[in-house]
């Protein structure tokens, strides 16, 4: 059935155009600001109670697991709340230079700690989505309903296509009402009913793929060993999705506060345990190198029990392709492009789309002819580089798909990890990957001449044989 038919909007130029973001976590207020920075007054509608404080919520389960904001999303948050970063500081948030401040097992061997090329911001979910909120909330021209969910938008069809007018709302008490917009943005993450509003609109069905590791994530928080809480590096056991194991890995990520927040990782038949003993075991005995238990085992003191997530999965849907859009609606977000987590791409592909949602409507302003579109093939060139990234890994995972690899998937596979090898042992190259792993330049870097010519080289320099940790560093964790 279609919507109803709604009245032709005033025109822009007789009033300020509105708004209306769907979801109120950083995705969604991200992209409300960088609606509110061009004049618009905007709506978020968000189905949770907001805390006040930097505190979990119903809505955010992955909350509890490792988060980090790459540089190329920490300068794009940057640009759409200026301040964040000083913020985050302030909160003892460290800027941690890649790959200096890092201690990383690859497929292909541990990498060495290389002069600094990209960053990132390891911080604590609930502490980002708190700054984010005071930040976009700040701006008087965001206002936030909470406890409200869309049930559908409203639209209209005619012989220049399909306009969408605004979105039916439901509210906490059961009663709905109609908010009309000039643009609707679609934040609300992997739930998104967008495909399902579309085709009500009589829309095709999106282009969809789905590339399922089958990854189950276990963390656990723990108090840092007095002596390494001011800093100490990330460590990193990754996966090998094509080695022994089904992709038995860990994180280990000092946040605010001299925490250590500790993600282990397993695939199908290989799940990390629920169970504290049982974690620092698995950490110990079934990584592929046993720093990570050897790091707990030195004096870190649990703070929390153990949480498992098993939504990982890679889902993408590719509405920049589709023959018809309608005017006036936007998908960004996990909505668009929802990532394995263990890459740590999400949110600085939200704060990039966001930032692009801002560059477009400020270009040709709200209302004009074909907007949403333009807007939308921005978003899907924001999120290529993080989704070629992460398949190119997850759909080497028993039954991630159902026909296996593509030949594309293959040659890509095959040529990104012989640039990982070569960054073992390259330090040019590997602060190109870095680059591209943090999202400040294309995939396209990875394919000039030079990177060419280095891949088919190999490493400049024997493999490390240890992991690459100071003597200090050891010391102050309390490992030999």
């Amino acid at each position: 059935m279609r919507p109803p038919l709604q009245e032709a909007l005033p025109s822009m130029s007789d009033r300020t155009p509105t708004a209306v973001v769907l979801g109120g976590s950083l995705a969604g207020l991200l992209a409300a600001r960088a609606l509110a920075s061009t004049g618009a007054r905007v709506t978020v509608v968000e189905r949770d109670a907001l805390p006040a404080g930097p505190e979990p919520r119903r809505g955010l389960p992955q909350a509890r697991h490792v988060h980090q904001l790459w540089s190329g999303g920490a300068q794009a948050l940057e640009q759409l709340l200026p301040g964040a970063i000083g913020r985050l500081r302030e909160a003892g948030v460290r800027r941690v230079p890649v790959t200096t401040d890092m201690v990383a097992l690859s497929p292909h061997g541990w990498y060495r700690r290389w002069v600094e090329s990209a960053f990132m911001l390891p911080a604590s979910r609930d502490l980002l989505d708190w700054v984010v909120r005071q930040l976009a909330l700040a701006d008087g021209r965001v206002e936030l309903v909470e406890r409200a969910e869309a049930v559908g938008l409203t639209g209209r069809s005619g012989s220049t296509g399909t306009v969408v007018t605004g979105v039916r709302v439901r509210a906490h008490d059961g009663t709905e009402r109609t908010l009309t917009a000039d643009l609707v943005v679609d934040a609300t993450g992997r739930g998104s009913r967008a495909v399902h509003w579309l085709t009500g609109l009589g829309l095709p069905v999106t282009e969809r793929r789905e590339v399922d590791s089958g990854l189950v994530y276990a963390s656990r928080l723990y108090h840092a060993p007095e002596p390494a809480r001011e800093s100490f590096p990330i460590v990193n056991i990754e996966p090998d999705p094509r080695g022994a194991g089904t992709g038995r890995g860990g994180v280990l990520m000092p946040v605010e506060n001299g925490r250590w927040i500790v993600t282990l990782i397993g695939g199908r038949g290989d799940e990390p345990p629920a169970d504290g003993a049982e974690f620092a075991r698995y950490a110990r005995e079934e990584l592929r190198h046993p720093l990570i238990g050897e790091l707990l085992a030195g004096g870190a003191e649990p703070l929390s029990e153990v949480t498992i997530t098993r939504t990982t999965a890679n889902r993408r849907h590719f509405f920049e392709r589709m023959a018809q859009w309608p005017e006036n609606f936007v998908v960004l977000g996990d909505a668009v492009c929802a990532l394995n987590p263990v890459y740590g791409h999400g949110m600085a592909v939200a704060a990039r789309s966001a930032l692009a949602l801002q560059d477009v409507v400020r270009r040709r302003g709200l209302g004009s002819p074909a907007l949403s579109r333009q807007v939308q093939k921005e978003v899907g060139r924001r999120v290529r580089a993080a989704w070629d990234l992460a398949i190119g890994a997850d759909v080497f995972y028993p039954g991630a798909t159902e026909h296996g690899p593509t030949l594309r998937d293959r040659v890509l596979s095959a040529y990104v990890g012989r640039l990982l090898y070569t960054a073992t042992g390259n330090g040019r190259i590997a602060r190109r990957v870095t680059d591209v792993t943090s999202l400040q330049r294309g995939a396209q870097t990875l394919l000039s001449p030079s990177m060419l010519v280095a891949a088919a080289v190999g490493p400049l320099k024997p493999p490390l044989a240890v992991p690459p940790l100071t003597a200090q560093e050891r010391k102050t964790a309390g490992v030999p």
